[in-house]
């Protein structure tokens, strides 16, 4: 079950990277897309002085975003993690500076108010603080449009070009949005991690009772049998040693339920053990086609699957091919295990060595049977295991 938890562990680590990648270019394809535009606008008629001084704002911006987002991503939720907290407003500041020398190289006060607020949403504010912001912004960037477009710059391209101005005044909020958005998986995902650790403390608190349970009540057997073994030794001693052999058969049955025990917690139902296989197997680089019974949790567990693990070592180490199947369904009375992959002539015959007879004397103890053998470039062990035999 450790080696389920474990991929699945790295299944949602991988979809959290890839969330907070998407998040990450998104806003950045939104911020280099705006100043793109308005870098055309400029070039058309703006001096080679100005145009320089607004690129050099833009770049600043830009590079002052890209620093808010790594430290954005390394900021620990909240109060309560042990993360130390990092210096932000020098890059605000810079963030900042930069807007204000390419909204002044652009003449445009709706530029430059928007890359600052776009600077300020990049900051992981406190609960309630973000909302806020956003609405408090984008009063000011409607107040900055408005006074661009009636007063500073009437007959511009502010006042002109209404989806360029639009465009540009939703960055900050889009920007925000999106990392709230960030913040719900990441919390999400420290939730996942957190249900994780508590399930297996309870599992070992679970463990530790039946462990307690199972040798506490053997050993107060095994002291009281011995005790009395030791009170009869003299008067009786034929009885003495009956009750030692009584306290050494009361160890076998300690051990023997230990050792159960153990089985137990070790155990992994079949679906998993083969869902295991497979990922295993297309993490070598091959094509796996699945296919499992519905009940297959029925199945002995115990004896296919040290067998499916061994027919997944074999075809790693000897198959030397591309693609593989497993398959485990039900047939006339028995369970049937599948194994195929195409074993190129260049490889080492599969099951060469103990590996094949060990799951043959294995499966055998059961009353089951193996059949193993090419066909091709197809190599395919056949398990089949009586139905009757336990879970």
């Amino acid at each position: 079950m450790a080696r389920v938890s474990t991929s699945l562990a790295a299944a949602y680590a991988r979809d959290v990277r890839v969330t907070w990648w998407y998040t990450v270019v998104s806003i950045m394809m939104l911020q280099v897309f705006g100043l793109a535009i308005w870098t055309l606008v400029l070039v058309l008629d703006a001096p080679v002085l100005t145009t320089v001084l607004y690129l050099i704002g833009a770049a600043g911006s830009v590079a002052s975003a890209i620093l808010l987002l790594v430290h954005y991503r390394r900021e620990p939720l909240d109060e309560s993690d042990t993360i130390a907290r990092r210096p932000v407003w020098p890059l605000v500041l810079a963030g900042v500076a930069s807007a204000a020398l390419a909204g002044g190289a652009a003449g445009s006060l709706l530029l430059g108010v928007v890359l600052s607020g776009q600077a300020l949403c990049l900051v992981r504010w406190r609960a309630g603080v973000r909302l806020r912001l956003v609405v408090l912004l984008t009063l000011i960037i409607a107040a900055a449009w408005v006074i661009e477009a009636a007063h500073l710059n009437p007959e511009g391209y502010v006042a002109q070009v209404l989806g360029m101005a639009i465009f540009i005044a939703m960055l900050p909020p889009l920007t925000a949005t999106s990392l709230w958005w960030w913040d719900i998986v990441r919390e999400l995902d420290r939730a996942r991690r957190a249900e994780g650790r508590l399930a297996a403390a309870q599992e070992r608190l679970r463990l530790a009772s039946d462990l307690h349970d199972l040798q506490g009540h053997h050993l107060q057997v095994i002291a009281l049998q011995l005790e009395l073994a030791e009170k009869m030794m003299g008067r009786d001693p034929e009885a003495a040693v009956e009750q030692v052999r009584a306290a050494r058969a009361s160890v076998d049955d300690a051990r023997r339920g230990t050792r159960d025990l153990a089985a137990r917690f070790r155990g992994v139902p079949l679906p998993d053990e083969l869902a295991n296989a497979a990922d295993l197997l297309r993490a070598a680089g091959l094509t796996v086609e699945l296919l499992v019974d519905t009940e297959a949790h029925r199945a002995p567990a115990d004896v296919l699957g040290p067998v499916i693990r061994e027919s997944t070592t074999n075809v790693l180490k000897h198959g030397g091919g591309v693609s593989a199947s497993l398959s485990l369904t039900r047939h006339q009375g028995s369970w049937v295990l599948v194994v195929e992959n195409d074993a190129r002539a260049a490889a080492s015959p599969v099951g060469d060595g103990a590996g094949l007879s060990g799951i043959a004397e294995r499966v055998g103890t059961v009353g089951g049977t193996v059949d193993a053998g090419r066909s091709g470039d197809l190599f395919r062990i056949t398990v089949r295991v009586p139905e009757e035999v336990p879970a």
